[in-house]
């Protein structure tokens, strides 16, 4: 659509990370039609690298040899946890308990009103009570099922799960034909298959997991091997993969495709298939090779040359969960990739050095940098850099380690004032710190909620690692604000304007409320040996996926 977009977001599934700090009128045109390639990419059976080395031969400590027929054991995976999935501990106060039990109900309304209404189609839109399937997707359908699994199994909602699970086997159909973004595919539905095959042990979700990520690998087919951000999952023959149409100058993306590592070193895992590890440590080759300006990852590379195609780098959209993807593959490999825990510390030190900024009322934020200048704003999406800053602190040296929990209590305190200073007590996509305003929006564009969850994601990591009760208490305004504002008659909806009481509903309920918000929410409230962080870290949709106590098969070693 070419005309002027409304003011308010329009009501459709929103990608988790990219997409909604891309251009908005382009954003709108990806969803209203199929858009056309914007860089083709010849196919090619193995790319070559910019400096002739093939890609696909980076090495990842797995034997080469044919490995068919392989076995995971996952009796023994099961075996190397140190928690129960579900935690053993006795039940906390009943205060505490009933808050949970509150959380697990919100998830059942949502859950109940999909199947209701909008079962195997991607989101529920609950005004209108209908479904949602989108273009993001490249025709898959039932994101909120997959999205869902593991959160239902978690809750012990086991009617619900298998609801869901019988939904995945009878009807989840891998054999489609359209352009699906890479990203959401492997953090959604790779990552929500994985994860609910490792919490259950059921085959059908590694094998539906495996056959998928299969479909993604022709993303890769580029010359420097840095995938492509969109991939027709019809196409595999050709391997036709292209970049967005609003990316710059046919670029890939950094959140994109830096947000692949611990899913596809799990798809090798579980496969005993080397390509998957491969392609991600081929990712990371390239980007130790490139020039990072001031120390900093750019948000958008080309994947034929692996330059860098302009100098904005963000923590919130477009940059966010490569970052978090660092630290997290550094804690999955049981602290044997010293590789991402040296690029991660880095990387940090030059945000903090270059991004990190404190507001003439006191609050700590971070804000975004555009070829050297600031722009002083912070997203919504940003919001997650909180709780991985308190993650990643809990293992620097002891003089770091508390320089950095007091800066991620202080950017958690500032996403906390985004919601406080709110009429609805939710947060806005993105707020400010410029003419004289702090932690609020000041853009008409910028004043929707649409159920996100990062930043209770940071009060979870700030609660285990902290126990101020502080947390507990902000995620319960959370969940009140929540109850309030965006729950209707079949389900929960987005709003528009986080800055009135009588907000209008933007009739999405997205799969990652199901996926993040509201997991992180009950977790908020659990004991600290569910999910355990000792035994998973959770991807940038909150999928748990294990931590390796026992042989990493993919040494994460790059020459």
């Amino acid at each position: 659509r070419d005309t002027e977009l409304p003011r308010s977001p329009p009501a459709a599934a929103e990608p988790r990370h990219a997409s909604p700090a891309a251009p908005r009128r382009l954003r709108e045109k990806l969803r209203s039609r199929s858009s056309a390639p914007a860089a083709h990419t010849a196919p090619a059976s193995r790319p070559q690298g910019p400096d002739g080395e093939r890609p696909a031969e980076v090495g990842t400590g797995a034997p080469r040899e044919s490995r068919a027929p392989f076995h995971f054991d996952y009796e023994r995976f099961r075996q190397s946890l140190r928690h129960p999935v579900r935690g053993g501990r006795p039940d906390q106060d009943p205060d505490t308990r009933a808050r949970k039990m509150k959380i697990k109900e919100m998830m059942k309304f949502a859950w109940d009103n999909y199947k209701q209404y909008a079962l195997g189609k991607n989101e529920l839109r609950p005004l209108t009570k209908n479904g949602h399937i989108g273009n993001m997707f490249g025709g898959l359908r039932g994101a909120t099922v997959v999205d869902a699994l593991d959160t239902l199994y978690i809750m012990e909602l086991e009617e619900e799960f298998q609801e869901a699970k019988k939904w995945v086997e009878k009807s989840f159909d891998l054999n489609v034909n359209g352009e699906a973004s890479l990203f959401e595919v492997n953090i959604r539905y790779v990552g929500g298959l994985l994860a609910a095959y490792y919490l259950t042990g059921e085959e059908v979700f590694k094998s539906k997991a495996l056959e998928l990520g299969e479909k993604l690998l022709p993303a890769f087919n580029t010359p420097t091997g840095i995938p492509r951000g969109v991939i027709n999952l019809g196409r595999q023959d050709t391997g036709m993969s292209w970049s967005w149409g609003w990316a710059s100058a046919g670029s890939s993306i950094l959140a994109e495709f830096g947000t692949l590592h611990l899913e596809f070193l799990h798809l090798t895992e579980l496969s005993g298939n080397p390509v998957f590890a491969e392609k991600v440590l081929n990712i990371r080759k390239v980007l130790k090779r490139v020039e990072k300006p001031q120390g900093l990852y750019p948000n958008f590379l080309s994947p034929v040359t692996g330059n860098w195609v302009q100098h904005h780098v963000s923590i919130g959209g477009l940059g966010d969960s490569f970052y978090e993807y660092l630290i997290k593959s550094w804690l999955m490999s049981d602290k044997k990739d010293s590789e991402a825990k040296k690029m991660y510390d880095d990387a940090l030190e030059a945000i903090e050095k270059h991004l990190v900024k404190k507001s003439a009322g006191g609050l700590t934020y971070i804000a975004e940098w555009r070829g050297g200048i600031l722009d002083h704003k912070m997203g919504h999406l940003a919001c997650f850099s909180g709780g991985m800053i308190a993650l990643g602190a809990e293992h620097a040296g002891e003089e770091r380690r508390q320089h950095y929990m007091d800066l991620a209590a202080e950017i958690t305190n500032t996403c906390h004032e985004s919601y406080a200073r709110s009429d609805t007590k939710l947060g806005p996509e993105a707020f400010r710190f410029d003419a004289g305003t702090e932690a609020m929006a000041t853009r008409l564009s910028e004043r929707y909620y649409i159920l996100r969850p990062e930043v209770v994601e940071s009060y979870v990591y700030m609660w285990r690692l902290t126990h101020d009760v502080k947390y507990r208490q902000w995620g319960w305004e959370v969940v009140k604000a929540l109850e309030k504002h965006c729950r209707v008659e079949a389900g929960f909806s987005g709003i528009r304007d986080v800055y009135t009481t009588v907000p209008t509903h933007d009739n999405m309920q997205q799969s990652f409320f199901l996926a993040e918000t509201l997991k992180y929410l009950y977790l908020l409230f659990c004991e600290d040996d569910v999910l355990s962080l000792d035994d998973w870290v959770f991807n940038t949709e909150a999928h748990p996926l294990p931590v390796n106590h026992s042989n990493f098969k993919a040494k994460a070693s790059v020459q």
